[in-house]
């Protein structure tokens, strides 16, 4: 029921299909209303993210979380071996479908509560890297004054919510009146904003599958960012995975990452995303505990640059979940 709620059906109807085609019985379970219909699974395979007419989910009562129910009373839920989860923003991603599974009884593949919330809260993240000495651009936490913005992380400058994902309402600021409209964007819905020094260079991601960090790919935006569009609207960006970089260069991010993963206490896959400026400095911007996995995803562009075909890869994620 997340602003990423077009990515998360997304991702689940192809992880779904993928698994299907290595003959795995698979139910496809949408966490807010229950189980899909295979006509809208087909729509959405067929039409892709934000365009399939997707419903919402159904409305209730304030400030009780439909994920809550459908956990508590899916039947299909009873029969599963375990839970391939395919969710992200909100619920899906901050640990509570987790936790909701765990007192369920229900196992699931991907990481637990706490390196979720973790990873979602981007505040925290970024203390526990400073305080572990990994490398991370200047923050500020919580709506401030365009003035103080300006004054301590310069411009332009980064502002986003701090526990969204996909880059959802993301703005790159480039004056202070910019900053004051990016504060309203990105605090829509009653989120808390972060402010995050801009970091001007080459952007890498590095997957992390099992305890194997995966090939880096580089980024190469078509625009200034890599934002929502850029992520999941073909041809919005170049990804080239292995990056174009020295093994050196390769080495420290994949290490980077690995440290990262674990420092967060990330289980079974992850991402984890850089940025590095003009004199080589590498800097850790966020991590994603629950990477997407569509077609246009980076993820399953990394896993194929090593070997694993998408369908492989879901399924190497089921094997490594069930321990």
């Amino acid at each position: 029921s997340s602003e990423e709620r077009g990515v998360s059906l997304a991702s689940g109807c192809e992880v779904a299909a993928a698994l299907r085609s290595r003959g795995h019985r698979v139910t496809s379970i949408d966490a807010a209303v229950g189980v899909m219909a295979p006509a809208l699974e087909r729509r959405i395979l067929e039409s892709g993210i934000g365009r399939a007419g997707v419903p919402g989910p159904p409305p209730g009562p304030p400030n009780v979380l439909p994920e809550r129910a459908v956990i508590a009373s899916e039947p299909a839920l009873a029969e599963v071996d375990m839970v391939f989860l395919a969710l992200h923003g909100g619920a899906g991603e901050d640990g509570t479908i987790q936790r909701l599974l765990e007192i369920s009884g229900i196992p699931y593949a991907g990481s637990g509560p706490v390196a979720c919330a973790l990873a979602m809260d981007k505040d925290l993240t970024k203390r526990l890297l400073r305080d572990a000495g990994v490398a991370t651009p200047d923050w500020i936490a919580g709506a401030a004054a365009a003035g103080e913005v300006v004054e301590r992380l310069g411009l332009p400058v980064i502002v986003k919510p701090m526990s969204g994902g996909s880059s959802v309402r993301l703005t790159l600021a480039r004056a202070a009146d910019e900053v004051e409209a990016a504060t309203v964007e990105a605090g829509g819905g009653g989120d808390v904003v972060m402010y995050e020094a801009y970091v001007e260079g080459h952007e890498f991601t590095v997957g992390i599958l099992g305890e194997e960090a995966l090939p880096v790919v580089e980024i190469e935006p078509v625009g200034e960012l890599f934002d929502f569009e850029s992520k999941y609207e073909p041809g919005m960006a170049v990804e080239t995975v292995p990056a174009r970089i020295p093994d050196e260069l390769a080495g420290a991010l994949q290490a980077e990452a690995l440290r990262v993963h674990r420092l967060l206490r990330m289980e079974h896959f992850s991402r984890v995303d850089f940025m590095m400026d003009a004199d080589g400095g590498v800097w850790c911007l966020e991590a994603n505990a629950l990477p997407g996995l569509t077609g246009n995803s980076l993820f399953p562009k990394a896993a194929r640059a090593a070997g694993l075909e998408f369908a492989e890869l879901c399924e190497r994620i089921c094997l490594t979940g069930c321990g």
